[in-house]
């Protein structure tokens, strides 16, 4: 028999953030077998203490997003008789890369990740036309890395060429709707005023001396050309703004709850019915690992999912996703995390405005994930 999780250590874990991490607003969202287990809001919207931080309050995610858009992309490849094995070209004549499938894609393979010309974020056509000229940054297929931007205007191409939505529209009427999850990508007008304000993280001397803030920082590197392309958006003032919430974004514009996003990643996990087989297999099932060119670390992705690397003796490597190998989910610029565990029943979201600087989980969401398997 599954022992009960201990909601009080993740209690004791959600505390500790406000008392010693500088947390300003959060909300964090547990589910197990089907039912919400954990519910838990704290702190403030804004530094002013205008507005409480409740479990309906709205604020960005960043590329939490991904995994969100990524079930969009699996959805309307599966209602439309295409598979992830597809060629892109099939629906899109003029993507880049002739031989290139959906799955190698969605599993960041194809080194489209840093864009040679200049484009607006707000373009979405410009975007596009520049894309379809781009050469790869690395061998399609040899290698992967994380793409921070441009995949998201590729899923967003991709779903407007089959289905004539907009992803957002698509994530809204096949997803969100029927799961009533208040998650948008494209905030609607009348849900401004549950937003949170973000503030930006405070970098220190171990983030200066990672390898990846060594790379990001470092004047015309892959790393920083792939978080810089498209242009536009790069700072958390631009991201607290009307215009980045209705933008849409697929690889960073996400905006809800803790609740809504648990609630997803039960169903992505299969604890609520709602996705067919096999499109949580594509979930959960590792396409690519290894060392990533983007992140400078070893990373593992599925169809638009992250998951734990393991070793050599398949142990693994380390817990952002839970105990469970199956684990699958996907973390956000500043903190914010999510993820479903297919083994245990459990999926778990964590959503705050007091942002962090690493583009992995960080132990705020990380000694939450710890408690739910105490």
């Amino acid at each position: 028999m599954k022992k009960p999780m201990d909601v009080a250590q993740l209690e004791n874990a959600f505390q500790n953030n406000f008392k010693t991490r500088g947390e300003l607003g959060a909300s964090v969202s547990v589910w197990e077998d089907g039912q919400e287990i954990a519910s838990l809001a704290a702190g403030w919207c804004e530094r002013e203490q205008e507005r409480k931080w409740g479990v309906e309050t709205l604020v960005p995610f960043y590329s939490v997003t991904k995994g969100l858009a990524a079930a969009t992309v699996l959805v309307s490849l599966e209602r439309n008789d295409l598979s992830p094995e597809d060629l892109i070209v099939s629906v899109w004549p003029d993507f880049p890369q002739k031989a290139a499938t959906f799955a190698e894609l969605m599993s960041h393979q194809l080194g489209l990740a840093a864009l040679d010309d200049v484009a607006d974020v707000f373009d979405h056509d410009a975007v596009i036309a520049v894309i379809e000229k781009q050469p790869a940054n690395w061998r399609p297929k040899s290698q992967h890395g994380y793409h921070p931007r441009t995949i998201g205007f590729i899923f967003e191409e991709i779903v407007r060429r089959i289905t004539g939505k907009t992803l957002g529209q698509a994530w809204r009427a096949d997803i969100a709707d029927p799961l009533g999850l208040e998650a948008w990508i494209g905030l609607p007008e009348e849900q401004f005023d549950r937003v949170a304000r973000l503030y930006p993280g405070r970098q220190n001397k171990e983030d200066l001396e990672s390898g990846f803030y060594k790379e990001l920082h470092r004047e015309g590197s892959l790393v920083r050309r792939s978080f810089f392309s498209p242009r536009g958006l790069h700072s958390v003032r631009e991201m607290s703004a009307s215009q980045a919430w209705q933008a849409g974004l697929p690889a960073m514009g996400g905006i809800g709850t803790a609740h809504a996003l648990a609630k997803f990643y039960q169903a992505a996990c299969g604890a609520l019915e709602f996705f067919s087989n096999e499109i949580r297999q594509r979930m959960e099932t590792v396409l690519v690992t290894g060392n990533d060119q983007i992140l400078q670390t070893r990373t593992s992705f599925s169809c638009g999912f992250q998951l734990d690397p393991l070793d050599q003796f398949g142990r693994k490597e380390r817990h952002h996703y839970g105990l469970s190998r199956r684990g699958f989910g996907h973390p956000g610029a500043g903190g914010s995390h999510a993820f479903g565990d297919p083994e245990n029943g459990l999926s778990f979201a964590y959503v705050m405005n007091q942002m962090e600087l690493s583009p992995m989980p960080g132990a705020k969401s990380l000694e939450m994930v710890k408690a739910m398997y105490l």
